[in-house]
């Protein structure tokens, strides 16, 4: 069987990758290491602009019946200010839908997973890419290790790149670079925990800081970002390093003092990393194998699959014309690069905030006589409102 298109990685963005092309009539190749349903580590947090693609991918409804609403956030600073926004139209910007959504990862992907498995793509999981056919400039295909141990050799005009931080596609053409912030997350679950609800919950210490999100009643990921330094020696003590740190986040520490761990401490690390353009022929990269900075504006899901919609018409494009190379298929990554641009800009703003105690203090005292303010921010960091009203917004309410 022969396909236009080889798809490497079956995670939110491979799968509506696989998803937008096949119902464009293009023969797809779905190639994953992992059997569905499966566990994977994430903040497991959809911004609510997310629905509005998992509406388009026909997923939504499955997300619904089991993801929990998230009207807002609430944000708590060093010193114990406490900022709650919420997810609201303002202005001319209104979100998809005026709440975020909370879902595990093992459930997210298994909708997405199922979906393309109603469509004619040829999925195929514990099957693992090791290499890729490369000849001259073009990309051709991928060497795969399928779930017997059988070497195959797998060609496709297009390749697709969606396997994550960890890209074998990014790797074997030397596009990874590492980054300047050194973090890394531990994430687990809690349950017990008094007064979990509607909104996430985000408790910022220098140089920490934590996110709680109910994913379920009574259920919530618990995701911890350190310095790469104090946890990497720790790597074979996992759980008592998170339950020791978490002692030097007092507000965290009372929030979930009746609550109990039920999960192992799982970890991530560096979390932030750089991906260059590809500047061969025969391939696109989608999600994170494009690269990642920091989980604390939550941007990861909805990026895989706003990539992936912006992949999809590149790609489509790309094979009527018949031509894949680096020149034809470059535009993607520029309208990428666009589009993510701005709010990239106010995550690094964010990661200096978060970075030093004093300054988030101040934040949050600015913000805490700003209500209207924060849910701008929220609105900026719930992919709904575009990053500069939030510089204009800023100034205009410094006056008063």
């Amino acid at each position: 069987m022969t396909s236009d298109v080889i798809i490497v990685g079956a995670g939110p963005a491979g799968a509506a990758t696989a998803i937008l092309l096949a119902e464009r009539g293009v023969s797809v190749r779905l190639l994953d290491r992992a059997r569905f349903p499966r566990p994977k580590i994430c903040g497991e947090y959809l911004s609510p602009e997310a629905p509005r693609l998992l509406d388009r991918l026909g997923a939504l409804k499955a997300v619904d019946a089991v993801a929990s609403t998230l009207k807002g956030m609430r944000i708590t600073a060093p010193n114990g200010t406490a900022l709650v926004g919420t997810f609201r139209s303002i202005g001319a910007w209104r979100p998809y839908r005026e709440h975020a959504m909370a879902i595990t990862r093992e459930a997210l992907d298994a909708i997405l997973v199922d979906r393309v498995r109603s469509l004619p793509v040829d999925l195929r999981e514990q099957t693992r890419v090791t290499d890729l056919v490369v000849s001259g400039d073009r990309v051709l295909g991928v060497e795969a290790i399928d779930g017997d141990g059988r070497r195959q050799v797998l060609r496709a005009p297009l390749t697709i790149a969606a396997d994550g931080r960890a890209s074998v596609v990014a790797q074997r053409l030397g596009l990874r670079r590492p980054h300047r912030l050194q973090r890394m997350a531990m994430v687990t679950y809690v349950e017990d925990v008094s007064g979990l609800g509607r909104v996430g919950e985000i408790f910022v210490d220098p140089p920490d800081y934590a996110i709680l999100n109910p994913v379920a009643p009574g259920r919530a990921n618990l995701s911890l970002v350190v310095p790469m330094a104090h946890g990497a020696p720790w790597s074979g003590r996992l759980d008592t390093f998170f339950d020791a740190r978490l002692k030097h986040l007092p507000h965290l520490a009372r929030r979930i003092a009746d609550g109990r761990r039920v999960a192992p401490v799982r970890a991530m690390g560096p979390l932030a990393y750089r991906v260059d353009p590809p500047r061969t022929g025969g391939v696109l990269m989608v999600g994170d194998a494009t690269g990642f900075f920091d989980p604390f504006s939550g941007e990861g899901i909805f990026n895989g699959l706003r990539s992936a919609e912006m992949a999809v018409d590149t790609a489509v494009q790309a094979l009527g014309r018949g031509d894949l190379s680096a020149r034809a298929l470059a535009g993607y990554d520029r309208a990428r690069r666009l589009a993510t641009r701005d709010k990239e800009r106010v995550t690094h703003a964010l990661q200096i905030v978060v970075s030093h105690r004093r300054l988030a203090n101040l934040a949050a005292r600015f913000l805490a006589r700003r209500p209207r303010l924060l849910d701008l921010l929220l609105g900026v960091l719930g992919d709904f409102v575009p990053p500069r009203a939030l510089v204009t917004g800023i100034v205009a309410r410094s006056r008063f």
